[in-house]
């Protein structure tokens, strides 16, 4: 007897996603059992889809990136209520920087679909967290940071005092900091 079109598709599709799928869950959750049954909840959800013929699933690796960071998401949600790292607030800050610079910045020759996902989500809450800014810490960050220019330059060019400048960039790297922050919990699940 053989299975059903909807089994063998999904048995298919489990089959290439496994180790992908797998490997980006272990990236963000530092518990493997945790992880185990986070990638078999997402399989789950997939068989579930699969027999919805009322709502197909169209761009099946998109679903189960959103899937799995939604399962991850979820988890470190009910995990966070009362834990926090082990580690000083500073450390983690770094931690945060470095990950979420790693995202945005590194230039890799063919980034897998799992890196392109994260840097996309990165880059959305950034983009969401500079929004929040006010126009003056904003630009600021935006002129310094992203496209490096020197403080300097920007006082001498718009008259704007270099303590000024240095006063809204500061309180911008503030808010971004804490932001970031809290997107990094819900990224990793921590």
């Amino acid at each position: 007897m053989s299975k059903p079109a909807g089994i063998q598709e999904a048995e298919k599709l489990i089959a290439a996603y496994h180790p992908r799928l797998k490997a980006f869950i272990r990236k963000r959750v530092t518990n493997r059992e945790d992880a185990d049954d986070m990638l078999q909840e997402v399989f789950y959800q997939l068989l579930k889809a699969i027999g919805n013929t009322l709502n197909p699933i169209e761009k099946v690796e998109a679903w189960l990136y959103r899937v799995a960071r939604n399962t991850i998401i979820n988890h470190g949600k009910k995990k966070r209520e009362g834990e926090w790292p082990a580690c000083r607030e500073e450390e983690f800050e770094e931690v945060v920087i470095r990950d979420f610079s790693e995202a945005l910045f590194d230039d890799e020759t063919s980034p897998s679909p799992e890196t392109e996902y994260l840097r996309s989500l990165v880059w959305t809450e950034l983009e969401q967290a500079l929004s929040e800014l006010p126009p003056e810490q904003r630009e600021i960050f935006e002129l310094t940071e992203l496209d490096g220019i020197p403080v300097k330059e920007i006082a001498r060019t718009t008259g704007i005092g270099l303590n000024t400048l240095l006063s809204r960039k500061h309180y911008a790297v503030l808010h971004l900091r804490k932001r970031m922050k809290d997107s990094y919990y819900e990224l990793t699940g921590l």
